[in-house]
């Protein structure tokens, strides 16, 4: 690839990420309001994203994920579209509103830098001040309206970043499989995952939803899986982790805009508080990492 295509494919993939996750929590709001429930919801968005990359990555020549590929494959879909997709959703579907739940999403580079500690990152004294003034941020958000009338919200939308944070770690330690392929084994065998988990969980999805849940999820498939996830792994393997997980920034504003004008969402001022104050300390951190470790490999719901 000539330089000047890569530069391309790697600014359309950073404005998907950008862009596009930012405005899948409002998708994931629509959907869910429209009659689907949480994990079969996903199970069916990750399925179908997943089997028409396959098919598409088998006509352009790509092998066959091996026993191993697709092991590690399953293992990252749990991580990142059971634990960090799913319980996202599951908050929404408690109450909390599409501009929060990215609010505090934004923490996840934080939860990156934290949990490299077991990975053999040891945080100097200008992370561990980003990460503090980061998780202060998120504290902040614990006083939202949203979270006052649904603690089990505030729990998953902590926890969710915490697992997306891992997978994203381990991607680049995992054998998996190369480009299109990597992506639609994680998809396929998380969307199995989500759907098992929701039979679990006693879904049921017992009236046909609304055409505009229908558009939702269709939007959610082509745009936020098969568009925005794949062009988020391209980056995790062809450009430095600060970009990779720079969306961190942009997603939140795009969420809280969306969700304000099409959502009719009101956000107080904890949100409009919290959320400089995570960015701060993403920021601080980020800069903190590009000053010593310019190469260390970290990563970051993406909805």
């Amino acid at each position: 690839m000539t330089n000047d295509r890569r530069r391309f494919a790697i600014g359309s993939a950073i404005l998907a990420v950008y862009i596009i996750w930012g405005s899948t929590y409002l998708g994931l709001r629509f959907a869910l309001e429209g009659g689907f429930t949480p994990f079969l919801m996903g199970g069916i968005r990750f399925v179908i994203a997943g089997l028409a990359l396959y098919w598409w990555a088998r006509r352009r020549g790509a092998a066959r994920p091996t026993a191993l590929e697709w092991r590690n494959a399953a293992i990252l879909g749990a991580l990142m579209l059971v634990g960090g997709v799913g319980l996202v959703t599951i908050a929404e579907d408690n109450g909390v509103g599409s501009g929060v739940a990215a609010t505090a999403i934004a923490a996840m580079p934080l939860w990156v830098a934290l949990l490299g500690i077991g990975f053999g990152h040891r945080p100097r004294r200008l992370e561990w001040l980003g990460l503090l003034v980061g998780f202060g941020g998120v504290l902040m958000l614990s006083f939202e309206g949203d979270f006052a009338t649904s603690t089990l919200g505030l729990v998953l939308i902590v926890i969710a970043p915490i697992w997306w944070a891992l997978g994203s770690i381990l991607s680049g330690r995992l054998v998996l499989s190369k480009g299109a392929m990597g992506t639609a084994a994680q998809m396929l065998t998380g969307g199995v995952l989500l759907t098992i988990g929701g039979f679990i969980r006693g879904e049921q999805i017992t009236e046909m939803p609304t055409v505009g849940a229908w558009l939702s999820l269709g939007y959610l498939i082509v745009f936020g899986s098969i568009w925005a996830f794949g062009a988020y792994m391209y980056l995790l393997s062809h450009v430095r982790p600060a970009l990779a997980t720079s969306y961190a920034y942009v997603n939140p504003g795009v969420a809280i805009l969306l969700g304000m004008t099409l959502g009719a969402e009101t956000i107080s001022g904890w949100t409009l508080g919290g959320l400089p104050v995570i960015l701060l300390g993403v920021a601080i951190v980020g800069w903190a990492q590009r000053r010593t470790r310019p190469e260390i490999h970290q990563a970051g719901v993406r909805t």
